[in-house]
């Protein structure tokens, strides 16, 4: 089992789970090595870093710029590069630890 059927696993039974992301893509939100702190959500807005599958593939840490309500879900990194559509979230990211000090804080 890889990291992303641990954490999607641990999302659905338990409700919360962690996982490094490693890249760029997120600067300077998330460092790459940053520790995520995932929770399930009943809602997403827009502005949330989210774990989701879009075209077949895992995202780990990316956010959602749009929503609709027939597409769901438009999934971007933090420099415009857009993923795509997808009705498939898992969860929202709601704390970054970076070298052992916080640096995001969603989990209200």
């Amino acid at each position: 089992m890889n990291k992303y059927e641990r954490l999607k696993n641990e999302l659905e039974t338990v409700g919360t789970g962690k996982m490094k992301a490693f890249g760029s893509s997120m600067l300077p939100i998330l460092k790459s090595g940053t520790l995520l702190t995932f929770k399930k959500e009943t809602e997403y807005a827009i502005g949330d870093i989210v774990f989701c599958k879009v075209k077949g593939r895992y995202i780990d840490a990316h956010k959602i710029i749009k929503k609709d309500t027939g597409k769901g879900f438009l999934i971007a990194n933090n420099h415009g590069f857009e993923n795509g559509w997808t009705k498939i979230i898992y969860g929202r990211v709601i704390l970054g630890e970076y070298e052992n000090r916080v640096i995001y804080n969603k989990a209200g």
